[in-house]
């Protein structure tokens, strides 16, 4: 059995390969329980929990488990532990071990921005993002990779995180103008789209400042009670999902809306099997608000780890 850590990965990945492997894995066939989330301690808000996420399709198998700890930064800890185990699917047996942590990374950021493929506009220039943790980075590029972005808005709490982010990318990206941002109806109503991976739990802007043809893509928050959009957002957007059993189980953005009256989950348009099975365009016109909500997927996870262990197999 492989040990495959965060060296492998980062050494066997790119965004181009792994949006055609997210494409391919989403359209063929698959198998997906609905992930099992285990609140550690109710009598709290610090929402720890430890999770399994099972999921096969004709090649291999494979349960990823991780522990979440939001707080774990106050005492030098890491906030998101997590292992991926995958065995063959023809004879069951174990093939790989797979840091975990390292691929959430990289399939979070790779199934944005295979949804934005399908649904923001194709002229999108002006990415806005919210964020500037471990995902910020990996996210940003992702959408690069399917859009002709020229200006990158950052905005974030954390003001030294957020310029080193912006210089890092800078660097990266000399043809693309990286600036630092404040989140305001202005900004809001520049962007073509808006990405959000932080860890708020109220709305991060009014969705009345959308402008008609927004991309709307949400991956930070996975509670009920939580959310990075308002429900004016959603009910100005056409919704999907990476997938309904896991979105409409966990994600504050459509359950409070819904809740609220103001959305109902028959108003979900697709998930993302559904674009990738199709593999078009996806939107209905150019100034249609469209809006992308994901809690993550085993799927992803699984496509994601295999495509390591595949390309590490020379």
């Amino acid at each position: 059995m492989h040990i495959i850590d965060k060296t492998h990965i980062e050494n066997a990945l790119n965004f181009e390969t792994l949006l055609m492997a997210m494409q391919t894995g989403f359209a063929h066939d698959f198998g997906m329980p609905k992930r099992n989330v285990y609140p550690l301690d109710a009598s709290n808000d610090n929402h720890d929990a430890f999770a399994v996420l099972p999921a096969w399709n004709e090649q291999v198998i494979g349960v990823k488990a991780f522990t979440y700890f939001p707080t774990n930064a106050q005492s030098g800890y890491e906030s998101l532990y997590s292992k991926i185990m995958l065995f063959s699917r023809q004879h069951g047996e174990p093939l790989a071990l797979v840091d975990g942590t390292r691929i959430t990374l990289w399939r979070t950021a790779a199934v944005s921005a295979l949804a934005s493929r399908y649904l923001s506009r194709e002229d999108s220039g002006h990415l806005v993002f919210y964020g500037s943790g471990n995902l910020a980075e990996y996210m940003i590029r992702a959408h690069l990779t399917v859009r002709n972005i020229k200006r990158v808005t950052l905005i974030a709490r954390n003001v030294e995180k957020v310029t080193a982010l912006q210089a890092r990318l800078q660097n990266i990206f000399a043809d693309v103008e990286f600036v630092i941002g404040q989140s305001n109806e202005a900004i809001i109503y520049s962007a073509d789209i808006i990405s959000c991976a932080t860890g708020a739990s109220e709305p991060l802007f009014d969705g009345n400042w959308l402008r008609g043809g927004t991309h709307v893509d949400l991956i930070g928050n996975h509670h009920s009670d939580a959310r990075e959009c308002d429900s004016i957002t959603i009910s100005r957007s056409r919704v999907y999902v990476d997938s309904r059993a896991n979105v409409l189980a966990e994600a504050g953005e459509l359950l409070i809306p819904i809740k609220e009256g103001v959305f109902s989950e028959q108003e979900v348009c697709a998930e993302l099997a559904q674009l990738a099975q199709e593999n078009n365009y996806a939107r209905l016109n150019e100034t249609d608000i469209t809006l992308f909500k994901s809690v993550g997927t085993a799927l992803s996870d699984l496509i994601a780890a295999n495509h390591v262990y595949q390309s590490l197999q020379g």
